[in-house]
């Protein structure tokens, strides 16, 4: 199994949409991929509450089924979709893929 983990710090407004709105949005919007993506196994996404200097504004924690999946995962039409809202949401971005 693969653990896919990214957490991205938001701009404070991106297109108009204030941080809270987009973090919302970017929950929701992955958080419909579960279910919808062959490999992907769960997907879950927080929005931080502590607001300190060290935090990230929004994770994600995916499980799939191997790293071919992960490679599905992130080609796929569906996951493609939304790396755009989330690009532009976002100013920073971390990630960390491992097996476990």
């Amino acid at each position: 199994m693969v653990k896919h983990i990214v957490m991205w710090r938001l701009h404070d407004e991106a297109n108009g949409i204030l941080k809270a709105e987009n973090a919302l949005l970017i929950k929701k919007t992955l958080e419909d991929l579960q279910g919808k993506i062959p490999g992907l196994l769960h997907i879950e996404v927080g929005i931080d509450f502590s607001c300190t200097e060290q935090s990230a504004d929004v994770v994600l924690y995916s499980e799939l089924e191997s790293r071919d999946a992960l490679n599905a995962y992130q080609a796929h039409p569906l996951h493609q979709a939304v790396i755009p809202l989330v690009k532009q949401a976002a100013c920073e971005r971390t990630l960390v893929d491992f097996e476990g």
